[in-house]
């Protein structure tokens, strides 16, 4: 067996591999189904390297290697419907459909044309090139792009180029065969499957660690997210909340924190039953993320217990944010109750003093939280720091 024969055995079985790998992460969890058209389309790429290795072995004509090119070329239109159900981007269908078609009739065409013509293998390759190119246009056009994705993107451009190169990479190796037999006995050969070896494994295995990234960052937002809000659960709030706390204290930026909790949440559970208490946690959850911009640090932190964290405010605009979102709660009527039954919260709010840490913030907004209770319920609150606090009452005496 060749060199280029060697190559080919080994993309069969590495393309085969890759079909597994992505049909594992479709069978891990049916909502990916990004992961099937991947499965698919590798498993189109699977039967393209066999049936390259059958026209080696066996000899063929023109039809056979026709066919051949339009399998690679399915499998890669495959793969792009993989991409647009990833990123979220309308599958350009009509387009590839177009594109296939269009360069299945121009392969049959030059197959009378010599092996060892430029323009020929321009042509056999501009069909791959344009083909991965449409899955550049798919990521590019991704509202959701990370650092791994935008590295998607790059390579994805760069195996796009690499189909334009083959012509020129021809002429320099020294053709491609007089017969398609010869083919893989050639040094242009062992070059391009290479190439296309490294392109292809690439880009699966980046694929895959995407899909990693966002099947553990799925099931992160799971683990701390409460179902019933919606909102984070305590743990996910004090993991993100510090991290923005401590983006502040680096910045020099200002930092609230707002504790809420619902008034009188039990007597409406006795009087209105649980499924209507469930209801009324929702609206006030939904509140807080409208009120609070996007995307809010917001939390059930228990029971009927909420926080939220405001980035970039102030003692006074906090204060401000907590009035509003406590006025608009109390003129809110919640579905399934009597439309005359009103609902109120209290709120406690605190501003990050310097080298503060989370757990004290929260201390002394649960502490202006408990006044707001103490002062008869429905109002806002706020803690403010000693010294100031010192300083009014000096005031006063005078």
């Amino acid at each position: 067996m060749s060199g280029a024969g060697f190559i080919l055995a080994i993309n069969f079985v590495v393309a085969g591999l890759l079909a597994a790998a992505f049909l594992t992460v479709a069978l891990y969890d049916a909502k990916l189904t990004a992961a099937r058209w991947f499965a698919l389309g590798y498993g189109f790429g699977m039967a393209y390297f066999g049936i390259e290795f059958m026209i080696y072995m066996l000899g063929s004509n023109g039809p056979a290697v026709v066919f051949s090119f339009a399998v690679v070329l399915a499998g890669m239109a495959l793969f792009n419907v993989g991409l647009a159900q990833k990123y979220s981007v309308q599958n350009p269908r009509t387009t590839m459909a177009v594109t296939f078609i269009l360069s299945v009739v121009v392969c049959t065409l030059i197959q009378d044309q010599p092996r060892t013509s430029f323009w020929r293998m321009l042509a056999y390759q501009a069909p791959y090139f344009a083909m991965q190119v449409i899955g550049v246009w798919i990521v590019g056009f991704s509202r959701a792009r990370g650092r791994l994705d935008t590295v998607l993107l790059v390579l994805l451009s760069a195996s796009a180029l690499q189909f334009l190169s083959k012509p020129f990479l021809m002429v320099v190796f020294g053709g491609t065969g007089a017969t398609p037999q010869d083919y893989l006995s050639t040094n242009y050969a062992l070059f391009s499957q290479t190439l296309s070896t490294i392109f292809a494994i690439g880009v699966a295995l980046l694929m895959l660690v995407i899909m990693v990234r966002d099947i553990l960052a799925a099931v992160t937002s799971k683990s701390e997210t409460d179902t019933l809000s919606g909102l984070y659960n305590r743990g996910g709030f004090e993991r993100l909340a510090t991290e923005a706390l401590e983006h502040a204290a680096r910045r020099g930026t200002p930092f609230a924190l707002v504790i809420a909790d619902l008034d009188h949440f039990k007597a409406v559970n006795d009087t209105f039953g649980h499924a209507s208490g469930d209801r009324v946690i929702q609206a006030f959850a939904g509140l807080l993320k409208g009120a609070a911009g996007a995307p809010p640090i917001a939390a059930r932190l228990g029971g009927e217990e909420f926080a939220i964290v405001l980035p970039g405010a102030n003692l006074i605009a906090a204060r401000l944010f907590a009035e509003g979102a406590r006025a608009a709660f109390s003129a809110r009527p919640i579905e399934g109750l009597p439309a005359d039954k009103r609902f109120t919260a209290s709120f406690g709010v605190a501003e990050l003093l310097a080298s503060e840490s989370l757990s004290g913030l929260m201390r002394r907004a649960d502490e202006a939280l408990y006044a707001a209770k103490e002062e008869g319920r429905d109002c806002v609150r706020v803690s403010r720091p000693a010294a100031v606090v010192a300083g009014l009452l000096a005031g006063r005496a005078k």
